[in-house]
């Protein structure tokens, strides 16, 4: 009996394993020049996904190195809001160019292009996933060190388009210290081996708070077990973020930029892993 064909494994046409249309939207637009591109991501919403994402790009534009982020959250865009940018990206024949943030940092959501920003965006799996390969291969970016992908919760259509139709070095996995979201967040880890996406490390949002009387560090949740989760799949932790006033305050205000929490996250392990 005849082998049967292979379907492509991103559109899921017949034929070859990857069709050449899906082989060309890896490469993205032809101005483009990006060294690395980081995804964000969760099995579970509501860990702070997003700004953590926020927090990384921060944290790699103050090292030096040129940063933007694409929000592939498509139902839930929280980027634009973060870094307080509001204004409609400019476009040309060529194609449309990522909003500056005050600081520089390159920022592209569909956010920016609805009227409202509270306005809702009711669509089904196959025009989220071609709004997000829309925001790769038609958004002139241009120069960047890093793009760090802010994925919307869960392993379904957004996610999986991700994963192949952009060139991931890896992606780094948010959680919360409570068990069913460590239950939920192993998915995704899962979910990344099996589609061979490198997993950088894993981020414990909310991890405690700290007394302002006497300095110690109380666990409205319980003590995480998010160390042994990194050990179980041999990655590294990245660190813990705090539960503070200060963050939210922050990015309420688009003012994530200004934020110091960045520097609890462990960069030199991302950046090593790229070294290699």
């Amino acid at each position: 009996m005849a082998e049967k064909d292979s379907a492509c494994s991103t559109c899921g046409s017949m034929g070859t394993e990857q069709c050449s249309s899906c082989s060309e939207t890896k490469k993205g637009h032809e101005l483009n020049n990006i060294k690395h591109v980081i995804a964000v991501m969760s099995g579970k919403g509501g860990v702070g996904k997003s700004t953590v994402a926020a927090l990384l790009a921060v944290s790699l534009q103050k090292k030096g190195f040129k940063t933007g982020v694409l929000d592939a959250d498509i139902t839930g865009p929280s980027i634009p809001k973060l870094f307080g940018v509001k204004k409609a990206p400019d476009a040309s024949e060529i194609g449309m160019y990522p909003v500056k943030t005050d600081e520089g940092m390159s920022i592209m959501s569909i956010n920016l292009l609805l009227e409202n920003e509270d306005d809702p965006v009711i669509w089904r799996g196959p025009l989220i996933a071609g709004a997000i390969k829309q925001f790769w291969e038609e958004v002139i970016w241009g120069d960047l060190d890093y793009l760090v992908v802010d994925l919307p919760p869960g392993t379904g259509d957004a996610p999986l388009t991700v994963m192949q139709s952009l060139p991931l070095d890896g992606c780094v996995v948010v959680t919360s210290p409570q068990d069913l979201a460590g239950m939920v967040v192993r998915k995704t880890i899962k979910m990344a081996k099996k589609m061979d996406i490198p997993i950088l490390g894993i981020v414990e949002n909310m991890s405690y708070i700290d007394c302002p009387k006497c300095g110690e560090k109380v666990y409205p949740f319980g003590e995480g077990k998010t160390e042994l989760m990194a050990l179980e799949f041999n990655v590294p932790l990245l660190g813990t973020f705090p539960l503070k006033t200060s963050i939210s305050s922050l990015g309420d205000a688009g003012e994530i930029e200004k934020s110091d929490d960045y520097r609890l996250l462990k960069l030199d392990k991302i950046i090593n892993h790229h070294k290699q």
